[in-house]
């Protein structure tokens, strides 16, 4: 069954509730939120999509998430998606949203951050290899290795928040 989410508009606020097949066909806004995922060294996970699921499938992403559900916020479809996809449990930081129109159609994209523990199991339906990286490796691995388009884009403004944070 197609997961519903919440049509919105550009200013975020909510027009309604469609299925996610819809708003992707339609091209309709809705909220998508990931976390880049640090472990207690600063390494950041990186991980390969399953061969299985429907977007995507095979290539690498920097950020763990998914469509938020109808009435989750950003940071509840954050922690939701980390314990499916991860198996843990953690309160995900809402950096900052944008409107995505990288990938399969445009959407807010919610980023969150969080420290996670460095053994996390994750769902084999989901992900089918995961590593921690240096920010070094990650950069060439981003360079050499088939992203999500939300990868790249979503972890260029993260690494430009964080600049300015420091």
């Amino acid at each position: 069954m197609d997961e519903l989410v919440e049509r919105v508009d550009d200013q975020d606020r909510v027009l309604g509730v469609v299925s996610r097949r819809e708003a992707i066909r339609e091209g309709w806004l809705h909220r998508v939120a990931v976390t880049v995922c640090r472990d207690e060294r600063g390494r950041i996970l990186v991980h390969r999509r399953s061969e299985q699921v429907s977007r995507f499938p095979g290539l690498y992403e920097v950020e763990v998430g998914g469509a938020a559900n109808v009435g989750e916020s950003y940071e509840q479809a954050a922690a939701r998606e980390l314990a499916e996809e991860l198996g843990i449990r953690a309160l995900p930081r809402l950096l900052f949203a944008f409107i995505n129109r990288s990938g399969l159609s445009p959407h807010w994209l919610g980023v969150h951050e969080a420290v996670v523990p460095d053994a996390v199991v994750p769902d084999p339906d989901e992900v089918a290899w995961h590593a921690w990286l240096t920010e070094p490796e990650l950069g060439s691995a981003l360079l050499e290795w088939r992203f999500t388009p939300d990868s790249h884009e979503a972890f260029s403004r993260y690494l430009a928040f964080r600049s300015t944070q420091s």
